[in-house]
């Protein structure tokens, strides 16, 4: 490639030129990833991720969230990095937090530039299979790490260029679907070094020293942005929330604890993890607390863009590395949930992923005054796996999607992957490729939480079976139910059951393995909906109406969550204002004062029965917080 003269300063322009380039590169990364690999969870399904740091291990971009680099510097060092290297890792104890549970293999490539390190491309993706007890890696039974597949330590799965075949081997030999695995490590690694020949064209176009100052503000930018846009937004203080985790596939269904206290500063915000439940039997524990929690402070970042003066604006925020200098964690001593000793299992570690993000939203909106979505979905997993031998097994999985929150500015929106970019499997790819018919798709009715603005609608997914199998699932909220915000109200719970050939109806558990399905049988899935936001009798008429009309809201919903009446006129739908203007004047009066958050009858139920164990110095955090007038024109205001 010719040279061109290296620019000393980088201007505005140059500067949006560069950081655009970045956000193209991994752009490009992914679609080299989606071309190249050969399992359906990646290639299809898109459960991957991909990210471009600098030399000194820092994300340049905050399109989605990633593993860390810092194994590398912690197992090689500097002076042990080198041209042609591939690093690779799954060790969820020995990956500083980047990465959760096993199924996630992370390749990492260093960007190195006429001999100097200038950066690293990074792709890690969940694989189909890894090993471990059961199909798929993720056995809900575990109380190890070794009972979910093969753990690799940080090592150079390529030394300056040369393969180490004997590890490739192993790795691949320890897969029930080696020929996938092997497929995906390939692509994921050529799509790394796609990754790495983009920055390093960047070198030579700028020059590696005016590209690093570059890289240096690109992160500074993002940190002023959070403390001059969204930090005033936010009343300083001290907050507390929790939320839980219903079962932990081992024991019988209790709540397992995450709490968060939020302290915020006019120039910081701090997350105190103190109080979280002891580590579980089962596999639902995640290892955050290495390297100062930069990946969980990464990970939850991106929540204060719902503090944006628009939904435009948030876009436009970059999360990157930035965050760093405005969110500091604290962890509790080893044994508890986020802090678990070495080998407790973390399979689906990503029930407690996901709630994190729950905690410090509620937290917010504590601190906003109820200016912060309600709770999204969840990660959920099912699927089919069946066969004898080699030849013949197969393993059908799907990541589902949910019902988004609702928001001060919109509704929810439906049957959203909260892993980005991801999707379901098209009907057509799976009656295709495995013994399944796809008798309906379609989102379910009255799963959205009600509310000013509803949650969105989760899936209600058919699936016969053709083939004798057994049948997997691998999701929690299956008895505790997205949260509602600001007089909001829950979302619906998700729901797996089997019809059975002979007419016999089977529900099945959130957390199972190997239900055994017949030729014949049907498998329903209904998938959680989001929580809603702000006063339902506070939502427009026509709205519910229109909501009616498409099948996504009962009649009886329509009545009982938003005091709307509505006929039929042959095959319209009609609202009867006279019946709905008396009706919510007497929900009204008869309700009082609606709560900030509503968890769902099931939680209410527990803690009027049972009660909740809260720790020395807790108290219940939902007391003493009513939901903030949430009219059309204070909404909007938001």
């Amino acid at each position: 490639m010719t040279r061109v003269k290296a620019v000393r300063k980088i201007g505005p322009v140059e500067l949006e030129v560069i950081a655009g380039t970045v956000r193209s590169a991994e752009l490009e990364i992914e679609a080299a990833v989606e071309r190249t690999s050969r399992s359906p969870m990646i290639r299809d399904q898109h459960d991957y991720r991909v990210a471009l740091f600098d030399a000194k291990g820092r994300k340049l971009t905050g399109r989605s969230y990633s593993a860390l680099v810092e194994p590398v510097f912690e197992y090689f060092g500097k002076d042990d990095i080198h041209e042609g290297d591939v690093f690779f890792w799954n060790d969820p104890y020995n990956s500083s937090g980047g990465i959760g549970h096993i199924p996630d293999l992370c390749t990492t490539v260093p960007i190195i530039h006429d001999g100097r390190l200038i950066g690293f491309s990074q792709v890690f993706g969940h694989h189909d299979d890894v090993g471990g007890a059961v199909p798929g890696s993720m056995p809900v039974k575990a109380t190890d790490m070794w009972t979910e597949g093969l753990v690799v330590p940080p090592i150079k799965l390529y030394e300056r260029g040369t393969l180490n075949e004997a590890a490739y081997k192993i790795i691949a030999r320890n897969s029930r679907l080696s020929e996938h695995l092997k497929g995906d490590i390939d692509a994921e690694i050529g799509a790394a070094r796609l990754g790495s020949a983009r920055i390093v064209e960047m070198a030579e176009r700028y020059g590696v020293d005016a590209l690093e100052a570059a890289f240096d503000t690109i992160i500074r930018n993002c940190t002023e942005t959070i403390r001059r846009e969204l930090l005033p937004k936010i009343k300083d203080g001290v907050y507390h929330w929790e939320d839980y985790i219903e079962c932990d596939g081992v024991e019988a269904p209790k709540l397992h604890a995450m709490r968060l206290t939020m302290t915020k500063t006019p120039d910081r915000i701090v997350l105190d993890f103190t109080g979280t439940d002891p580590e579980a039997r089962g596999p639902i524990n995640w290892p955050i607390d290495y390297a100062d929690g930069k990946f969980a402070r990464k990970w939850m970042a991106p929540v204060l863009r719902s503090l944006a003066d628009s939904p435009e604006r948030a876009a436009e925020i970059d999360m990157n590395e930035g965050v760093l200098d405005i969110i500091e964690v604290k962890f509790p001593e080893k044994g508890t949930l986020v802090t678990p000793h070495f080998g407790k299992a973390t399979g689906l570690r990503f029930f407690i992923l996901l709630r994190s993000l729950g905690i410090f939203a509620a937290c917010l909106s504590k601190a906003t005054g109820g200016r912060m979505p309600a709770d999204h979905e969840t990660i959920r997993i099912w699927g089919l796996h069946g066969g004898r031998t080699g030849k013949d097994f197969f393993l059908f999985r799907e990541v589902l999607g949910g019902g988004g929150p609702g928001r001060p500015w919109a509704d929810g929106s439906d049957v959203v992957h909260i892993v980005p970019n991801s999707r379901n499997l098209p009907a057509e790819f799976s009656e295709t490729r495995y013994p399944v018919l796809v008798e309906k798709l379609g989102l379910a009715t009255d799963s959205g939480g009600a509310g000013y603005r509803r949650g969105g609608f989760g899936y209600d997914k058919r699936i016969r079976v053709l083939q004798d199998g057994r049948a997997l699932s691998n999701a929690d909220r299956a008895i505790l139910n997205t949260y509602g915000v600001n007089g909001g109200q829950c979302g619906a719970t998700y729901g797996i059951s089997v019809e059975h050939a002979d007419g016999r109806a089977e529900a099945i558990a959130g957390m199972a393995d190997n239900i055994s399905v017949k030729a014949g049988a049907v498998v329903r899935i209904a998938t959680t909906g989001g929580g809603g936001w702000g006063d339902p009798l506070d939502r427009e008429v026509e709205r519910v109406r229109y909501d009616v009309e498409c099948g996504l809201v009962s009649e009886q919903a329509a009545r009982e969550a938003y005091g709307v009446v509505v006929t039929r006129l042959g095959g319209d739908i009609k609202v009867d204002m006279p019946a709905t203007t008396a009706l919510r004047a007497k929900m009204r009066r008869a309700r009082g004062t609606l709560p900030m958050f509503d968890r769902g009858a099931y939680f209410a139920a527990v803690k009027r029965e049972h009660g909740v164990a809260w720790p020395q110095g807790w108290q219940d955090p939902d007391e003493g917080w009513g939901a903030v007038a949430s009219k059309k024109n204070e909404a909007a205001a938001v």
